[in-house]
């Protein structure tokens, strides 16, 4: 066994004993581990530099109780937590995700693959990931302020515009961000704009970062088809999930031609051959809040499916946006035998690794979240430009500057696969030109 092999058997030896019971970090860390065997092989400094071992373990994870008073006087108390993984290349930056699932191999998880995915942009940022257990569904404003309120009490004590800035996540908008930069401003005495993303465009938001994610899956997917015999002019587009990522995904699919044919929720998901009515669509989920049998309801050409699963849909461009390790290698199948071309992830790790197996043994053009989804914290990357010289700059720039990073990501990842011999191996090429970024920036400034 050569030095480079041994080096990354032992560090995912590492990760296994250390983190018993924690699967999706240990899937995340394998998923790039196992792509890295060619780069460590050409670099023997990585090795003697111990950088497999010290990559995969955090900087720090913090933990914290988060209690907070409801609407009847009744004391709750959450979890919370901020993994701050890597800041080789800049302050520690990824979102905050409030939801039920959240522990801490999950933002171990996001962390770790944030660190690559913000290596990817060219920005000068590092990885965390942090968020709660709380879920502010069906919660008032007021419950939910409180909530925020005490999670920053304790958060405003590890975070800075040079040290570490949150974004938003899952269970994490714009009301989310408000609450908590007011009580971080309260805390410190400062209006430090660049603390946080995501903010509304009146106290130092950017425009254009609500449809980031969304808007960038689809230029990264149009990069994908561009030496192809493919567009997404004409192409069937299917989608997975209804929030923030999946519809903006949709809207700029439809603006490129494409025909979005279905999209889903956690109740089952919605069939419309004449195309999903966007505004429709935006209307039941994100002002009436209901689930997508009331967009059937009002639609007469779309049909709700309350089993299944939305990749039973025929579709030429398949998109999943809902949550990690949602589609399966079964899934994968029957996206390849009904004609799927391309698989892009708007959401993080939402494909198993047998379903990535899958889509490269049937020659499906597959994007890897670290690449693909990457818009948010490119997005998020150029709000804190903004913030950092006092400036707004209009929707087009921030679209132009969006579409710019995303294009230079898929060359990147696309050229990168080509000189380590695995022409159109984008998870391998993203991977490799991640982590050569960190590593180089780790080496550069020692052992620490």
């Amino acid at each position: 066994m050569s030095d480079a092999d041994a080096a990354l058997h032992a560090a995912l030896a590492t990760v296994e004993r250390r983190n018993p019971g924690q699967h999706l970090f240990r899937q995340a860390a394998h998923e790039v581990l196992e792509s890295l065997a060619p780069v460590v092989k050409q670099h023997p400094e990585y090795v003697e530099g111990a950088i497999l071992e010290r990559m995969v373990e955090p900087e720090r994870v913090i933990s914290f109780r988060v209690p907070w008073v409801d609407d009847s006087g009744k004391i709750h108390v959450q979890r919370g937590f901020r993994v701050q993984f890597n800041s080789a290349l800049g302050p520690y930056k990824g979102g905050l995700r409030f939801h039920k699932t959240v522990d801490e191999d999950t933002l171990k998880f996001l962390g770790f693959e944030q660190v690559f995915k913000n290596a990817l942009t060219g920005l000068e940022l590092g990885g965390g990931k942090g968020g709660s257990d709380f879920d502010p569904h069906g919660r008032s404003d007021n419950e939910v302020m409180r909530f925020c309120q005490s999670f920053m009490a304790e958060l405003a004590h590890h975070i800075g515009e040079y040290t570490d800035v949150p974004a938003g996540d899952i269970g994490v908008g714009g009301r989310e961000i408000g609450y908590m930069f007011g009580q971080y401003r309260k805390i410190t005495g400062r209006f430090e704009s660049g603390v946080l993303t995501g903010k509304g465009i009146g106290y130092g938001g950017s425009w254009a970062r609500t449809e980031a994610t969304g808007y960038g899956l689809v230029y990264f997917v149009r990069e994908m088809l561009r030496e192809t015999d493919y567009s997404l002019e004409g192409s069937r587009v299917v989608v997975s999930g209804s929030g923030n990522v999946a519809i903006y995904a949709a809207k700029k699919a439809s603006q490129l031609g494409a025909t979005v044919v279905g999209c889903s929720d956690s109740s089952g998901y919605v069939v419309d051959e004449e195309g999903l009515d966007l505004d429709l669509l935006c209307d039941v989920k994100e002002v009436r809040r209901e689930r997508l049998s009331a967009y059937a309801s009002d639609r007469s050409s779309a049909e709700f499916v309350d089993s299944g699963s939305v990749w039973d849909i025929d579709c030429d461009i398949a998109l999943p946006c809902a949550t990690q390790n949602e589609l399966d290698g079964d899934a994968a199948r029957t996206l390849a035998e009904n004609g799927c071309r391309v698989v892009a992830e708007g959401a993080n790790m939402p494909c198993t690794e047998e379903a990535v197996h899958v889509f490269q043994e049937q020659g499906v053009l597959f994007g890897p979240a670290k690449a693909a989804n990457a818009g948010g914290v490119a997005t998020s990357g150029l709000e804190m430009r903004q913030n950092a010289g006092r400036l707004q700059w209009d929707f087009e720039r921030v679209d132009s500057e969006l579409d710019r990073i995303m294009t230079n990501i898929h060359a990147t990842a696309a050229s990168t696969a080509e000189e380590y011999g695995m022409p159109g191996d984008l998870v391998a090429g993203a991977n490799i030109a991640g982590f050569r970024k960190v590593a180089d920036a780790m080496l550069a400034q020692g052992v620490i």
